[in-house]
């Protein structure tokens, strides 16, 4: 029977660290499904999803943890798939605007309180195209439920974009 895990990476940046941990995963007969890896302030940070069998699970487990000697620190849980039922459709939330702090903690308070779930979030600065000045850009796939309501969060979306002198579009029902 096959094991699906998840885990966090994070070490400071050298070459290698990516090789270091996928070649791990292949001694141990090991596949890897799916990924999301950064180079973030001098260190290399990372999410993956990996399947082995139970017989080789935890060889990895061991061996993965065995990286920390290197400086790589690697945190592994047993994946949860949810439910078929559980799924709804996806929607894509997009942000730009100037920099300030608070503009994600706004964002995702408003989320939460209409039980939305942010499956994957992106940010960057970028110097914007004629004056330099800094602007903040987000992308968030979201899991939106039927039970929300979905005038009040864009009402409610509308009014922090306004406050925070930021544009927010919502695109429902959409591919990431």
């Amino acid at each position: 029977m096959q094991r699906s895990l998840v885990m966090t990476i994070i070490g400071e940046d050298r070459p290698g660290l990516v090789d270091s941990v996928a070649s791990l995963v292949a001694a141990n007969g090991g596949n890897w499904l799916k990924s999301r890896m950064s180079h973030l302030g001098g260190h290399f940070a990372g999410i993956l999803r990996v399947e082995v069998s139970e017989e080789k699970e935890q060889s990895l487990l061991h061996a993965l943890k065995k990286l920390d000697a290197e400086g790589l620190n690697v945190i592994i849980h047993a994946d949860k798939p949810k439910s078929a039922a559980a799924k709804h459709p996806l929607s894509v939330l997009e942000i730009i605007g100037q920099d300030r702090p608070g503009i994600i903690r706004d964002i995702s308070h408003a989320l939460a309180a209409f039980g939305v779930n942010v499956e994957e979030l992106n940010t960057e600065l970028v110097s914007a195209a004629m004056s330099g000045e800094t602007l903040f850009k987000a992308r968030a796939t979201l899991s939106i439920p039927e039970s929300c309501n979905l005038p009040e969060l864009l009402k409610k979306l509308e009014k922090i974009a306004a406050d925070l002198y930021v544009d927010v579009s919502l695109e429902k029902d959409a591919l990431p």
